[in-house]
């Protein structure tokens, strides 16, 4: 597993929070696509292939403290 950037970890938490592509490039003042860029290489570095897999990747690793 590669570690996430910061920017890649911000991102994964707030879709683990079930925020949508478009509420966090609002958050973010990104697009929706670089949002989408950006969960393609989180799901990628995190063996996931969906955002409930992703949910409870990041829930584990906030336990564990990264």
């Amino acid at each position: 597993m590669a570690a996430l950037t910061d920017r890649e970890w911000h991102i994964a938490r707030l879709a683990a929070t079930g925020a949508t592509s478009r509420l966090i490039g609002r958050q973010l003042n990104i697009s929706p696509r670089t949002v989408e860029a950006h969960l393609t290489r989180i799901y990628r570095k995190a063996g996931v292939a969906s955002r409930s897999a992703l949910v409870a990747w990041v829930a584990r690793l906030d336990d564990t403290d990264r």
